[in-house]
């Protein structure tokens, strides 16, 4: 009878197993259905339904199926033939094969489905469309020779673009150094900004300069020439001249 929440599985007189393969082997006639009683099968599938309560019923409804074409192959077998617009049961329990097959593989599509994110929950749209309209003009014309025709010529049109970089010249720290020496001539406290060489441009090269400087001042702080300050914290660097015989 099965595990509770396995499959159905059957014990009857000449067989044991799941119900699957005792409808395939009845439909290949590699088993005697004379000799299976259908009364103890259907007894079988209640005490299965009464163990398996968590069994989905779509299951339960295909074991139901396969029970009652197994005891529609034995009537066959049991009853006179009929006329001959009777349908053949092989054929019947091909059908009902292929009829399972599908339903396993819509099935498996519906868990597919759903295992899939889902829209507003998993994944969310935009909350502003952009509202794009779609136009469609119509499909091209297949043109073979004038593709074949096209083709070379947008090859040859792409010509070959040498990226130069143009080199800017900024402020070195050797020029920053004897800009300062050269202007350390006795002086008040100065910002240092008003060092730097007149015409820079802005940006790169200005930055480029005042650290170059700021570099400078601190070497000749260092040599005792220049003497250098900041009120607070991003506030403007100021330098002085520090007269011959008062450094350190």
């Amino acid at each position: 009878m099965g595990e509770k929440g396995g499959p159905f599985v059957v014990a009857l007189d000449g067989f044991e197993g799941p119900l699957d393969l005792l409808l395939d082997l009845a439909r290949k006639d590699r088993i005697d259905l004379k000799r299976l009683s259908v009364l103890r099968l259907a007894e079988q599938y209640l005490a299965y339904l009464e163990t398996a309560a968590s069994l989905r019923l779509e299951v339960a409804a295909d074991y139901l199926v396969m029970a009652a074409w197994l005891a529609y192959l034995k009537s066959e077998l049991l009853l006179p033939k009929a006329g001959h617009g009777a349908p053949d049961p092989e054929a019947l329990a091909d059908d009902l094969a292929l009829r399972l097959q599908r339903l396993d593989a819509a099935r498996w599509g519906a868990d597919w489905l759903k295992a899939r994110p889902r829209l507003a929950e998993a994944r969310f749209p935009r909350g502003m469309p952009d509202g794009l309209g779609r136009e469609r003009a119509g499909d091209p014309a297949p043109d073979l020779p004038a593709l074949l025709d096209l083709y070379p010529r947008l090859m040859t049109r792409r010509r070959r673009t040498d990226l130069r970089l143009v080199p800017r010249a900024h402020m070195t720290l050797e020029a920053a150094l004897e800009r300062l020496a050269r202007l350390a001539t006795p002086f008040a406290w100065r910002e240092l900004r008003a060092f730097l060489p007149p015409g820079l441009e802005t940006g790169l090269p200005e930055r480029a300069a005042l650290a170059a400087s700021f570099v400078a001042g601190l070497e000749l702080a260092r040599r005792g020439a220049v003497e250098i300050e900041q009120a607070a914290a991003f506030a403007p660097l100021r330098l002085r001249s520090i007269p011959t015989g008062e450094g350190p």
